[in-house]
């Protein structure tokens, strides 16, 4: 196996980071979560017209028929700089869902031009941003729906707003494994979120310790806080091979395995990050004008979302006792 990244692939992440990072995610995050998408979805178009949103639509449909490993390293990016909205669902579930039951609605995913939201009980029993969108889904098993949207649950992250579903149309049923390889490619996509907003952490942590000065010192000069910094280094860069693998395993018997240990690596070092960087910030962290506790809320929603962590435990050691 490859776990580098080749020169197209460094070359779209870069062409991510440099939009994204002048594109004033943050603010957009900060006012979907209050209900206002306008800025979100002049950053959704504008990743669709930077082909995120086709990365998972067949060639045939107007897609780019990309391989899993393009959309870890896009999903990265998106979980970096905060982006909003149902990505997960709109760019990487629904095509595979909808390939088999509404192929005529891919070319309209694929530009970016349909938000689309779903919800697939008991492990995603609610509806990201059901209220932007412009389709919302239900999946039961094997069974597709058409769902409306019903009320608003709170969440840990503003930015991610929940809503329940009740099912109305029965769309189709899907063929056998096409759901629940969707929902893996959902926990994946998810664990490169996760990774990402754990690298912005860091790095956010890092610059403050070199600039906040306490007793005449940079406090990033007191070995307890090296030591916390490093250890955050070592799991982000353990769980990365671990989610470029996990992409590389899709389509193979181990790939429900490889996925969940991904998401499990993932969690983990992006909660690690999330609780160093608190401690690095201190009281400044914790003030809803510092954008710090955006990501460590995003974090701490991701960690459940598309399987909880006790869950993808479950899921490795079945997998390692069969084997």
């Amino acid at each position: 196996m490859r776990f580098e990244l080749n020169d197209e692939q460094l070359a779209f992440s870069r062409s991510l980071d440099d939009f994204l990072g002048t594109a004033g995610a943050p603010d957009a995050a900060r006012a979907w979560g209050e209900g206002d998408a306008a800025a979100g979805r002049k950053i959704w178009q504008r990743l669709a017209d930077l082909g995120v949103h086709a990365l998972c639509v067949p060639e045939d449909a107007g897609g780019l028929g990309a391989a899993p490993i393009d959309v870890v390293v896009a999903f990265e990016q998106l979980g970096r700089h905060l982006v909003p909205g149902p990505y997960v669902e709109s760019v990487v579930v629904a095509p595979a869902l909808l390939q088999a039951a509404d192929p005529e609605s891919l070319a309209e995913l694929a530009a970016g031009s349909r938000v689309v939201t779903l919800a697939a009980p008991p492990t995603t029993p609610f509806a990201l941003d059901a209220d932007v969108a412009d389709r919302v889904l239900l999946v039961e098993g094997d069974e597709l729906h058409l769902a409306e949207a019903g009320s608003l649950r709170r969440s840990v992250d503003n930015t991610r707003r929940l809503f329940e579903v009740t099912a109305k149309d029965r769309l189709a049923t899907l063929p056998t494994g096409v759901a629940a390889a969707a929902l893996d490619a959902a926990a994946l996509a998810c664990s490169a979120q996760l990774l990402g907003a754990g690298e912005r952490l860091l790095e956010e942590a890092v610059e403050y310790a070199k600039n906040r000065r306490q007793f005449g010192r940079a406090i990033g000069e007191f070995q307890a806080l090296k030591h916390a910094l490093a250890d955050v280094r070592v799991a982000l860069d353990f769980a990365r091979p671990l989610l470029h693998g996990a992409a590389l395993s899709v389509g193979s018997a181990d790939a429900a395995r490889d996925v969940s240990a991904a998401k499990i690596a993932a969690s983990d070092a992006a909660y690690l990050a999330s609780r160093t960087a608190l401690q690095v910030h201190g009281a400044i962290g914790y003030t809803l004008e510092h954008d710090l506790g955006l990501w460590i809320t995003k974090v701490r929603a991701l960690i459940a979302a598309w399987g909880t962590t006790s869950t993808h435990r479950a899921r490795v050691l079945a997998a390692i006792t069969a084997s």
